[in-house]
């Protein structure tokens, strides 16, 4: 079978793991959203058995798949050629316990027969160190632990807790399945209790966990099953122990077939995050937002001079070096697989707009149990008087172009936006005078940015000074205010934004050739964009349409990668990818019908 990205993810914000649609488990980071892939197979070739945790039923026929409500929990049924069929049930525990969420890194898989005798053999081959090292492994009476035997190896041991016969998964042998099965596969460490009964146990309590939260969430009128997906998709993605929310929870899924644009996502992008607060707050989840800005505080904290990279690891202070692993071939074989991030030592000035950004809710939301207040207010200019200086410095771009540094309209516009938004801050904290200096400040970059930024030849605003050329990104304009979407100079924008970037149904990002040559896909969150900005000019009609076109484009789980062939409609990038999942939140809420337009009025 060929790898590809038609995957369900199942997770508790600790851990996350892949699963294909017949139930193998693909990928696993361990101990953590960024640790060793214990499970990469995803990465590593089709026919292995090796780096997957499978459930394969002799005489499989086929499968059918699906969440179980709006959880995060996963139903995978087999069924064999004659009849037999078994349910897996996926899930990774989490639950309110003692006043404190209970989400260990830990996955469960409950294995049912559902008709029939299904003769199955559980294939369990974790590996260590990128695929370096298979597991080795010593029995116990109810348990296999699973571990590294280099000695210089740091990844974390595993340990199987089960009621199915440990001879049969020992020895890879089919056996059975005449009731119910518990495998519960996380920390080596004692696991105290009867198995079955926590399995069930955990399960409904992890159920009755997602079905709580997602009633909470101020969803569309419409396409609320998409929106909803979407969320709890975003809500994995974020590792709450520390408040850091990753870009994805893969490495190196190229970005389209061959290139060796290949990038490991899994840390926090500042700009990343703050598009899933900002989706999750329109959606009324809050506390994603509290948590990141507990994040942000350390990342200030320890960035004494005042300079933010834009990306960091789950733990702020850990390098991010960036390496290839020769141990994993890589998707469909398409390596360099990578581990870190050069982006860490990239120059992007729109962080730090992204940060006031994400933060400004916190001044306005009078929902939230801890409002921005003064000190808040005061580490907020921060990061705006180091805005307001490299607002017209070169830098890499939200592109992270490699080879070369510019002065890209993007930062320039996330830096007025983050002084326009201080103002308006300390307009409500009654800081007269900080508020007139802000406003000040935040009118002279826009000034500026609209003179230098504008080609009149063009009719168009342009991606970086001295450059004829335009990217996605221009269609924010407006999204963050510098503009209004009537503006004849967003117009125009749009008009040739359309033309030169438009892909039958999607948005390519840019389309000139970059480190690596000439972009091949359409980079999905640009769709939504663009999605968006038609909305926001009145051509709602037209909007509507490529929105149902793109999420036919989701997988049969309801996901989306980074990057998406627009000929052919597959999916590439790392995958699930927050900003896309972001975009269809966004836009759906945009094209919504109104509850009281779609519901009491009966139209």
């Amino acid at each position: 079978m060929t790898a590809n990205l038609d995957l369900g993810v199942i997770g508790n914000s600790v851990v996350a793991a892949l699963v294909d649609r017949s139930g193998r488990m693909v990928w696993m980071c361990y101990p953590r959203l960024d640790g060793d892939p214990v499970f990469c197979s995803l990465l590593d070739g089709d026919e292995k058995y090796d780096g997957a945790y499978r459930i394969d039923l002799e005489g499989f026929a086929e499968s059918r798949q699906r969440y179980l409500g709006n959880t995060a929990i996963l139903e995978t049924i087999l069924t064999d050629a004659n009849g037999s069929a078994l349910r897996i049930v996926d899930y990774a525990p989490r639950f309110k316990q003692f006043d404190r969420l209970y989400r260990p890194p830990t996955i469960i898989r409950r294995l049912e027969p559902l008709s029939g005798v299904p003769l199955i053999t559980v294939r369990l081959r974790p590996r260590f160190n990128y695929g370096a090292e298979p597991a080795q492994r010593t029995v116990g009476s109810n348990h296999i632990r699973y571990f590294a035997s280099s000695p210089s190896s740091q990844s974390a041991p595993l340990r199987l807790t089960t009621d199915a016969p440990l001879a049969h998964i020992v020895a890879e042998e089919p056996f059975a399945l005449v009731h119910p099965m518990t495998l519960i596969l996380g920390p080596d460490e004692t696991f105290a209790g009867s198995v079955p009964r926590l399995g069930v146990e955990f399960l409904d309590r992890t159920r009755d966990y997602w079905i709580e939260w997602q009633r909470y969430l101020s969803v569309p009128f419409e396409w609320q099953e998409a929106v909803i997906r979407a969320a709890i998709t975003l809500k994995l993605c974020a590792f709450e122990e520390t408040g850091a929310i990753v870009a994805a929870l893969t490495t190196s899924v190229p970005e389209a077939p061959g290139t060796p644009r290949t990038w490991d996502y899994r840390y926090c992008w500042l700009r990343d995050a703050y598009f899933v607060v900002h989706a999750l707050n329109r959606l009324g989840a809050t506390l994603t937002m509290e948590d990141f800005l507990r994040y942000i505080t350390t990342v200030a904290q320890t960035e004494t001079s005042g300079v933010l990279k834009p990306v960091y690891g789950l733990l702020p202070s850990v390098p991010l070096d960036e390496r290839t692993v020769p141990s994993l071939r890589g998707y469909r074989g398409m390596g360099p697989v990578r581990v870190g991030n050069l982006a860490q030592v990239q120059i992007q000035n729109d962080s730090y707009g992204s940060i006031v950004l994400a933060a400004a809710q916190m001044f306005f939301d009078q929902r939230l149990p801890h409002q921005g207040d003064l000190d808040l207010f005061h580490r907020l200019e921060r990061l705006g008087r180091k805005a307001a200086a490299v607002a017209f410095e070169p830098d890499a771009g939200l592109w992270e172009f490699r080879g070369r540094l510019r002065v890209h309209t993007h930062s320039t516009a996330m830096c007025w936006a983050a002084c326009d938004r201080l103002a308006k801050i300390a307009v409500v904290l009654g800081e007269k005078d900080s508020a007139d200096d802000w406003r000040r400040t935040a009118d002279a970059i826009r000034e500026r940015l609209l003179a230098e930024a504008w080609n009149e030849e063009l009719n168009s605003f342009i991606d970086a000074q001295g450059s004829t050329e335009v990217d996605a990104s221009l269609l924010l304009l407006q999204e963050i205010g510098l503009v209004a979407a009537d503006d004849p100079r967003f117009l125009g924008t749009l008009a040739l934004v359309e033309k030169r970037l438009r892909r039958g149904a999607h948005l390519m990002r840019y389309a000139a050739p970059d480190d690596f040559g000439m972009p091949e896909t359409a980079f999905t969150v640009c769709t939504f964009w663009y999605i968006d900005a038609l909305v926001a000019v009145g051509r709602r009609e037209e909007a509507r349409v490529l929105f149902q076109q793109v999420l036919a484009c989701r997988t049969h789980l309801g996901l989306l990668s980074e990057d998406l062939d627009p000929s052919r409609g597959e999916l590439w990038g790392n995958f699930p990818q927050t900003y896309s999942m972001v975009g269809l939140i966004i836009s759906a809420m945009r094209l919504s019908k109104s509850w009281e337009e779609a519901f009491w009025r009966g139209s």
